[in-house]
């Protein structure tokens, strides 16, 4: 058994792209927990797409151990996790498995959104934080203003931050000595009956579900008749290990470390982020403080553009959810795409990686219905209902009144792009409700409707600040506002799957640029189509694609003028029946491109 004092539990946070995925290369690299052959940049980052975007999305774990200047050797296990705002469960989640956290913050972009909403999720699990200064090799670094930026936006002493460059690994010897005379050792009882945290889990296609387990009490070994308190689910383990970075077995897994488990479990419902797992007999009276669950804050329909693959769709969702606790999906019909599922994320990036993941991973075509979050629709009777699908909204004479989610959006951003940040918040009907110059920089909090946030806003933002400023939200709750359904019919029929809910002021413009945009997208047919934007039964927005006109008298050489007459008659007969039964073939990216929409 290892002595507890020698262990050191901790994550590394960060604003995305402040370097965190890196030092932990540089850790790794520096102790000889993966040898010069094996070592590759975001060595932790297993998914194609997190290579390929340079972003960390699910959190990772090893087990390092270092000899430290004392002479003794320790454990220290890392947890690198996200930096995106749509992945703050996953850092949460591994905030409660850890006792400190390393604060990564860049030497030249300083404190940004993320930063704060990272570190103050550390502050929350009451974290030992050593603040570091990465990319010192930069020539933009400096030091003196980020050092002030960590006091005056964050509230840490960053007098003694330490300052490396993890590309190059000057310091990093500093830091792995600060987090051995920081960092505090874990707590536990090895006497006491088996107590562990389940932190995550994922399928494995050989071993089942995989769990990753932190150490409370007790010993766990091979063998063990295991219970989950949540579910009463009782399994033998399998195997149990650490992680090196691969997996390595090992016969004992002992208070304050962290590990694996594989225990034939096949149904992810029986592995609950935040559960606790004691002994089937003998077991902890008392489990685990829980993790809140995610909650969905976005929501759009999945659907496959063959409606054959409905069923693969349907083994793809389920393989997905069993690596991803945090997405949540359900079975949807829609009369303009077949069969799909109507799914929740966290958030645009989110959603974007879920569908690629499914695509990729599993050789689907899919169609993506346009983003909504959740409405609270209070109706006359007194009854209140959730809405996700605008299409599923009740008759407006039902309807008493209806909330939209609010967020608090914190935008640090450069002085000199100020006004445009705040212009852009206020085309969004947002609220500003603080704001603070710290150097060149400024600090706003604005009050904002996430249906106004989840579609376009992080690229807008990026775009008129040049790409310096940064974001973050957090939910605060509901609040009522004249909130109406935008429909789209195409050729007199209405398609659910463009249907918005809009704020009743932007509900004209809206219709207006929609109509034009799906003029562009949907391709000519040989009859008229008028595409018209409706709020209730009211048009507010029309246009018509022209018919093509195919020449019916191209054979007709010479003879009476009556010959053609009779022709094109007959051509303006058949274009009639056509337009009263002909169907208008929608084009799948008409779906997505229709509603990326630059209003401004």
């Amino acid at each position: 058994m290892i002595d507890l004092q020698h262990i050191r539990n901790f994550s590394i946070v960060a604003h995305i792209d402040h370097g965190k995925s890196t030092l932990a290369d540089r850790l790794m690299q520096l102790t000889g927990t993966v040898n010069e052959r094996e070592m590759k940049e975001q060595l932790l980052d297993s998914m194609d797409i997190e290579r390929e975007r340079g972003i960390t999305i699910k959190a990772n774990t090893v087990r390092i151990e270092y000899l430290a200047r004392d002479g003794e050797d320790y454990i220290l296990n890392l947890i690198d996790t996200p930096g995106h705002v749509d992945f703050t469960y996953e850092v949460s989640r591994s905030m409660h498995a850890v006792e400190g956290s390393i604060l990564v913050v860049d030497a030249s972009q300083g404190v940004e959104a993320q930063t704060l909403a990272n570190v103050y999720q550390a502050i929350e699990a009451n974290h030992e934080i050593i603040p570091v200064i990465n990319k010192i090799d930069l020539p933009a670094a400096d030091i003196g203003r980020v050092k002030n930026e960590i006091e005056n936006v964050i509230g840490i002493d960053a007098t003694d931050a330490i300052e490396v460059s993890a590309k190059t690994g000057e310091g990093v010897e500093t830091l792995l000595e600060a987090i051995i005379d920081q960092l505090p050792p874990p707590k536990g009882q090895l006497t006491s009956p088996l107590k562990a945290m389940l932190v995550d889990s994922w399928y494995d296609a050989f071993l089942g579900v995989i769990v990753l387990v932190r150490m409370i009490d007790g010993v766990l070994k091979k063998g063990d008749r295991i219970r989950m308190m949540s579910t009463g689910a009782v399994y033998p383990i399998d195997r149990i290990g650490v992680f090196r970075p691969d997996m390595q077995e090992c016969e004992h897994l002992y208070p304050g470390e962290i590990g694996f488990l594989t225990a034939s479990i096949k149904r992810v419902s029986d592995t609950r982020v935040g559960d606790t797992i004691t002994h089937e007999r003998k077991g902890c009276e008392q489990p685990v403080a829980g993790l809140k669950p995610s909650q969905p804050v976005v929501f759009c329909g999945l659907f496959p553009t063959d409606n054959d693959d409905f069923e693969n769709l349907r083994n793809a969702i389920t393989k997905v959810a069993l690596n991803d606790a945090s997405f949540s999906s359900e079975t949807e019909s829609s009369t303009a795409l077949g069969f799909g599922f109507r799914c929740g994320f966290l958030g645009l990036l989110h959603m974007e990686v879920v569908r690629e993941r499914l695509e990729r991973e599993h050789n689907l075509d899919l169609i993506t219905t346009a983003p909504s979050v959740i409405y609270h629709v209070h109706l006359h009777k007194g009854a209140m209902k959730e809405i996700y699908n605008p299409a599923d909204l009740p008759d407006a004479e039902t309807i008493r009144m209806i909330e939209e989610p609010r967020i608090d959006a914190t935008i640090l951003t450069p002085e000199e792009y100020l006004g445009s940040v705040m212009r852009l918040c206020h085309e969004r009907r947002g609220v500003q409700k603080e704001m603070s110059i710290v150097g060149s920089r400024a600090m706003v909090v604005y009050d904002l409707p996430l249906n106004e946030v989840v579609f376009d806003f992080y690229d807008r933002l990026k775009s008129v600040s040049q790409g310096y400023a940064s974001f973050d939200y957090v939910m605060t709750g509901y609040q009522p506002d004249q909130l109406v359904k935008l429909q789209i019919l195409v050729n007199g029929e209405s398609v659910d799957a463009l249907s918005l809910m809009v704020h009743r002021s932007q509900a004209e413009s809206r219709g207006r640029i929609l109509c034009e945009k799906l003029k562009e997208l949907i391709p000519r047919h040989l009859f008229k189509v008028p595409i018209q934007a409706a709020i209730g039964g009211r048009i507010v927005a029309r246009e018509t694609i022209a018919a093509l006109r195919k020449d019916v008298t191209a054979k007709c050489y010479g003879g009476d003028v009556t010959r053609k007459r009779k022709l094109l008659e007959k051509q303006k007969e058949g274009k009639k029946r056509m337009r009263q039964f002909g169907r208008v073939e929608i084009p799948q990216r008409a779906f997505i491109n229709a509603l990326r929409i630059d209003s401004h």
